[in-house]
Order: C-alpha cells, then sequence, then structure tokens
C-alpha cells in the first residue's frame, strides 16, 4: 500500500512542475487525495459493501470536486491535475500512467446496465473539459485535446480534438507524443487539424483553377474571341482566406 501511495506522490512530480515537496502534495493536491480515497472506496466495492464504498465516494466528491464511482478500475500512476469537476463513471477503466485534466467526463450514453463507460488503455492523456462518451476505447498513448467530445474509438498513438472529436494527422518528425514524453493539455504546438487541412487544399486548388481559367482566357482572346465579360470576376485573395482558416 505505502509503495503505490509513493507511487501517487512521485508522479505529481513528474507532471506538474508547481509540485515543491511531498507534504504539499499530501495536503493541497485534491487528485491525490481523490485517488486516496478512491482505492479504499473501490475495495469496499469489491467487497460488495456497496451503499458504504458510494458513501465514501460520496465525501470524496464533497471534499475534492472529482467524482469517482467506486466501481471505476483506474491502474497504477494515474494522475488528475488540478481536478475540479472530474467525472468517472462507474464502468469506466483507466490503465496505467494516465493524466486527466480538471472538467474531463468519462461518461455513458446509455441508461442500460453492463459496459457503458470508456476504456483507457495506458499513457493517455485527456486535456481539460474533454469529454469521452460510451463504451469505447481509447488506444494505449493516445492523447485528447481540450474541451473534445470523443464518441468513437481513438487508435493507439493517435491525437484527437474538435466536437465531434477527430484524429489529426502529425508531421513527419513530430515530437508530439510517446517520444516527446508527456504533453501538457494533450495539445501540441504543431497539431494538424485535418478540417483546416482539406480547407487549404481547396484554396490552393481555387487558386490553380483560376491561373488555368485565366490562361484558357488570354488563348481565346489572341484568337479574336471576346472574353471581356468572363475575365470580370469577384476578386479571389488566397492569402486572406489561409490566413483567417489558420
Amino acid at each position: 500500500m505505502f509503495k503505490r501511495i509513493r507511487e501517487e506522490i512521485a508522479i505529481v512530480f513528474e507532471r506538474d512542475p508547481a509540485a515543491r515537496n511531498a507534504w504539499e502534495v499530501m495536503t493541497c493536491y485534491p487528485g491525490f487525495h481523490a485517488m486516496l480515497m478512491h482505492r479504499f472506496a473501490h475495495q469496499l466495492w469489491r467487497l460488495r459493501l456497496r451503499w458504504l464504498a458510494r458513501f465514501v465516494s460520496h465525501i470524496a466528491r464533497w471534499l475534492t470536486g472529482i467524482e469517482i464511482h467506486p466501481g471505476a478500475t483506474i491502474g497504477r500512476r494515474f494522475f488528475i491535475d488540478h481536478g475540479m469537476g472530474v467525472v468517472i463513471g462507474e464502468t469506466a477503466e483507466i490503465g496505467d500512467d494516465c493524466t486527466l485534466y480538471h472538467g474531463v467526463t468519462l461518461g455513458g450514453t446509455s441508461w442500460n446496465r453492463g459496459k457503458r463507460h470508456p476504456t483507457l488503455g495506458n499513457n493517455v492523456v485527456v486535456g481539460a473539459g474533454a469529454k469521452i462518451l460510451g463504451p469505447i476505447v481509447i488506444g494505449n498513448d493516445a492523447q485528447i485535446g481540450s474541451n473534445a467530445v470523443v464518441v468513437k474509438a481513438v487508435p493507439p498513438g493517435a491525437t484527437a480534438v474538435g466536437i465531434p472529436a477527430r484524429i489529426i494527422e502529425k508531421e513527419a518528425g513530430d515530437a508530439v507524443g510517446k517520444a516527446a514524453g508527456f504533453s501538457a493539455y494533450a495539445v501540441g504546438s504543431d497539431m494538424n487539424d485535418p478540417v483546416s487541412r482539406a480547407i487549404h487544399e481547396l484554396i490552393d486548388h481555387g487558386v490553380a483553377t483560376d491561373q488555368r481559367i485565366e490562361q484558357i482566357l488570354a488563348h481565346l482572346q489572341k484568337l479574336g474571341v471576346d472574353c471581356a465579360d468572363s475575365a470580370a470576376r469577384d476578386h479571389f485573395d488566397p492569402g486572406y482566406l489561409n490566413k483567417i482558416v489558420d
């Protein structure tokens, strides 16, 4: 038990540069308190002392602002940063070395009994305000961006952002992810949003199409065809459009 507590304290120093010493972590970190009380409540739940387990989790929610159902299964070295507003449902499963920020919900989308909450693999980072809903699987080393709403499975190592969440691509040599270690708030500076990328490609295609049209009109004018009306078009500013898309 004491080894697990030491692990819970050590992981705070790894992922929060504001942590100064173990005493501060033990007395001032609600995520640490919530995890200690959940470990106890979960054992009561497994012993079928269901009311007592729920009461312990209720007290933990009142003290920390973090609601973890005692039935939820959580792995080792789990870290909740800030913590206020975190909700973890009964059938949620969380692997080892995961990080959740404030406002995260691991929720269900059904009133039916059985598995209805998400499963997080190992080394998953979930950014502030993100909602992961339903019995979906978030693969190992995946990252969920802040305020994302995830309703579909996320493959291992992927990053999901947006509402509804979509998988974003990373450029070759991207340092975000496991190779770079921990990524605060599951957000990187070089994330490539597929929607933004598609719009940029459409703008580029529009520019190329305009150039071809101008070449065709120039050839037609050389052949004596009056193209004055066709040449008068609305001004298209690709630089401005690319700027507002970014």
